[in-house]
């Protein structure tokens, strides 16, 4: 049975080399083949030495486990991947470029695009949430002179429904209007579930659409009206927020949904019992 906790020993003893690397990733992708796709024959795939590639023992058929991966042409170590990965599901603030480039010992370029890649792993399912759901907007981006929040310049909005005791979802979004509101509630959300919200007008309709509907005025300073408050979704936004401004210190637009994706994987994965690094090693021969 797996335990809970998967430390740098239990890492380095599982994944000494590439080769250990690379066998990992084969049996995620190919452990179901019992007969050459080429001849058909029963067999067993053995390593092509200097290659990373598979033959088939009897026709030479190969496969490449790494093709239309997030290794696909690096020459970057695996062990090298394996191990940012390692240091992603071990760090509950994320990790940085130049964190990478500091362990690495690769150029900033080169960690960059492994974070890249990595991020690309956490995509969010469209397994809709129901029950009670708290629905939340934030906004991202630097400091600037103005008006906060709400309405704010050069800031990028991000929407959240997070399920109470269960997964939450979160969306970069070019506005908060009621069109946008709708969109994701369609989405995202089981039809008569029960809606908490803040009195912000684009949520006024939610009833509409088939949902129960709660809210809470901040404006007046209520943050909780029996069951109708919205804490659990800024709980969320503040560990991102303060993830963002102390790691990454800044954000573009354009990756923007990358780093929500992660940190929502993150919070999603707090009650499982097996190891974040072995839940994302699985992900690594997904296709890309």
């Amino acid at each position: 049975m797996m335990k809970e906790k998967f430390t740098i020993k239990d890492f380095n003893k599982m994944y000494p080399d590439d080769n250990a690397c690379l066998d990992e990733i084969f049996n995620n992708r190919y452990s179901h083949l019992k007969s050459c796709p080429s001849c058909n024959k029963k067999t067993n795939f053995y390593k092509v030495k200097g290659r990373k590639v598979y033959a088939c023992q009897y026709c030479g058929y190969q496969i490449s486990p790494l093709a239309n991966t997030i290794f696909h042409k690096s020459s970057t170590s695996l062990k090298d991947w394996f191990y940012s990965l390692y240091l992603f599901s071990v760090s509950k603030n994320g990790v940085s470029a130049k964190e990478l480039q500091r362990q690495l010992g690769v150029t900033y370029k080169c960690a960059w695009r492994i974070a890249k890649q990595i991020r690309l792993l956490f995509k969010q399912n469209k397994d809709l949430l129901s029950d009670i759901i708290e629905i939340d907007e934030t906004y991202i981006g630097g400091k600037h002179k103005g008006k906060r929040g709400r309405g704010s310049e050069n800031k990028t909005a991000v929407m959240g429904l997070a399920q109470r005791k269960g997964n939450l979802k979160a969306k970069v979004v070019s506005n908060t209007n009621s069109h946008t509101v709708h969109s994701i509630m369609r989405d995202n959300v089981q039809l008569g579930s029960n809606i908490m919200t803040d009195e912000y007008r684009s949520y006024h309709i939610v009833k509409k659409m088939g949902f129960n509907h709660q809210t809470v005025s901040h404006v007046k300073e209520q943050w909780a009206n029996r069951i109708a408050h919205t804490n659990t979704i800024e709980g969320f936004w503040s560990q991102l927020k303060r993830s963002i401004n102390g790691t990454y210190h800044c954000v573009s637009p354009r990756y923007l949904q990358n780093y929500v994706d992660e940190f929502v994987y993150r919070y999603n994965s707090r009650l499982s019992s097996f190891p974040i690094f072995q839940k994302l090693v699985l992900l690594f021969g997904k296709r890309v």
